[in-house]
């Protein structure tokens, strides 16, 4: 989504191991060392170990594209196996054959030493490399080792790789192991990346991407460093998450917020319901729900959740929305509608078919038909819809005024989808369980972290736009502009359309950047005429097309 934006080939943090984007730290070459060494000693294991996401694989990758044409390799990536699975998931990749169906470890074995024999006197050699070996039982550990006892009288037939997590050298150094662990000729263990080489880590990800400046600032590289702890899994994806939000904010670079964002995300998604997760096109921020817990104890009676948590009113993709408009004290909310204990009780009723429900309520407000086995954004697409996943808080609903489905976490149960579907005053009115819970706002901000998704009609169907290019969509975003100069100057008659030719009313000129300035300006967004998602979520919101679901009706175009 975002590699136009910045100039890039392709995306650069992927969590793939493509051994393209191999980085050899200093640590990595040394681990790469001891297994070359390994390999060529003719026999007997290597061991390679390192926290989650550390690159032991993508090293693994880049050891077998060096490894010469007469070795043969067999690739275990899921050890979950008992012995005879194990051994005849060898034979397999490796191509020996044994009988049809057999569940004979003996047989398995035996057909398994006739072809590295074949190989061997091909001048073949052969090498097994288990993946996430530390779940491997100590069963199958030791049949392991039994096959490096498949020799001639002067070298190993096999040579293995364990690579694991820390947990296999715990386990390599049970007692009944001690055979395996004395047979281990290199071993090695993978360290996070230091700060330094983290930030070099960055840049040599975007140079092979095809970007060869940096797209953060040296800001947001230290605080990348600290909170990723220099892990690359780490890094990579909250880059990738980064990206996507200066992308969404349209900035060209990353910034230290920007970063702290990213990284909150990352470790609220892990809680999220499947549909959240894969649907968030602008990242979502939830707190720890530990954290709310505490908060809720400590806060006093009567004093704002939001006041305790500052940070939740500075909100993505929305943050020039929101940074001067919410009040230093609010006053008391009056007594009407749910009550707190109430909203938690229908939340908990809730089934877990609730986003299903809230989809379907939300695109009936559109007048439009869910399909609830269908991906609802790509539904949305396809009726002329975009679908936008983000952060914000009431405010930033009052001011985008459409409907949205809002991920509610009540303290004693699982989070909820639920529609909210108007926002007058000081009241809100929910949609759940096709019944309405009228209810004062503030309280659903005791359940509410900021995540929302809302529907809304784009006013052109590029996702980004800036001066330069060119076609039918520059177009439409200059009809667009024109119906929202007609409605403001005169009173809402259409302005004729202009009369320079076809081929200028295609081009995105300096002119037609200077209009989309003048717009971001007017509408408090960053006025750089480039024409990015929140840029066209406000000028929808700006039009206020007719037949259109409205959150507040009594300020259809407050924006």
């Amino acid at each position: 989504m975002y590699e136009k934006h910045f100039g890039l080939s392709h995306k650069p943090f992927a969590i793939t191991p493509d051994p393209r984007y191999l980085y050899l730290s200093a640590r990595h070459r040394e681990a790469l060392a001891h297994l070359l060494y390994g390999v060529g000693e003719g026999g007997g294991f290597v061991q390679l170990t390192g926290e989650v996401g550390t690159g032991k694989t993508t090293l693994c990758r880049s050891l077998l594209e060096q490894l010469p044409p007469e070795v043969d390799l067999a690739l275990i990536l899921n050890p979950r196996l008992d012995a005879v699975e194990l051994v005849a998931a060898v034979c397999d990749e490796l191509g020996a054959s044994y009988p049809a169906g057999s569940n004979s470890l003996k047989v398995l074995v035996s057909a398994l030493n006739d072809h590295l024999l074949q190989s061997h006197a091909a001048g073949r050699r052969t090498v097994l490399v288990i993946d996430e070996a530390q779940n491997l039982s100590p069963e199958v550990l030791e049949q392991v080792r039994l096959l490096t006892n498949l020799e001639t009288t002067e070298t190993k037939l096999l040579e293995i790789i364990l690579i694991g997590q820390p947990e296999l050298r715990d386990l390599l150094e049970r007692p009944e192991l001690r055979q395996l662990a004395q047979r281990i000729t290199a071993r090695y263990h993978l360290d996070p990346l230091s700060p330094a080489e983290t930030m070099a880590y960055v840049l040599h990800r975007l140079r092979v991407a095809g970007v060869r400046r940096s797209l953060f600032t040296p800001s947001a590289l230290t605080a990348l460093a600290r909170l990723s702890g220099g892990v690359p899994r780490l890094i990579n994806v909250i880059c990738d998450r980064a990206l996507l939000g200066a992308y969404v904010e349209e900035k060209e670079k990353v910034d230290q917020r920007i970063i702290r964002r990213a990284a909150r995300e990352i470790r609220a998604q892990r809680n999220l319901p499947a549909h959240w997760q894969r649907s968030l096109a602008a990242p979502t921020v939830r707190r720890n729900l530990l954290l709310l817990i505490l908060l809720l104890m400590l806060v006093p009676a009567g004093f704002q959740i939001y006041q305790a948590q500052p940070e939740r009113v500075v909100t993505a993709p929305f943050p020039d929305l929101t940074a001067e408009e919410t009040p230093a004290t609010t006053p008391p909310e009056p007594e009407l509608g749910a009550t707190t204990a109430e909203l938690e009780e229908h939340l908990v009723a809730l089934g877990e078919d609730s986003e299903t429900a809230a989809w379907r309520n939300l695109f009936g407000l559109w007048g439009l038909t869910f399909q609830p086995d269908n991906d609802p954004c790509d539904q949305a697409q396809n009726l002329g819809l975009r679908c936008l996943a983000a952060t914000g808080n009431l405010n930033v609903l009052r001011r985008l005024n459409r409907p949205v489905l809002l991920l509610l976490h009540p303290p004693s149960g699982t989070a909820r989808t639920v529609l909210l579907s108007s926002l007058t005053g000081r009241e809100a009115t929910l949609i759940m369980a096709g019944a309405e819970l009228r209810l004062p706002a503030s309280t659903i901000e005791q359940f509410w972290y900021g995540d929302y998704q809302i529907l809304w009609p784009p006013p052109v169907e590029a996702e980004l736009l800036r001066q330069g290019d060119q076609g039918p969509e520059v177009q439409r975003l200059r009809a667009a502009l024109d119906q929202l100069a007609a409605q403001t100057e005169a009173g809402g008659e259409a302005i004729p359309a202009a009369n320079d030719p076809k081929d200028q009313l295609n081009r995105f000129d300096a002119e037609l950047s200077r209009r989309v300035m003048g717009f971001q300006a007017d509408h408090g967004l960053k006025a750089d005429g480039v024409v990015g998602p929140i840029t066209l979520l406000t000028l929808s919101v700006a039009l206020a097309e007719p037949h259109t679901p409205r959150l507040v009706p009594e300020a259809a175009n407050d924006l």
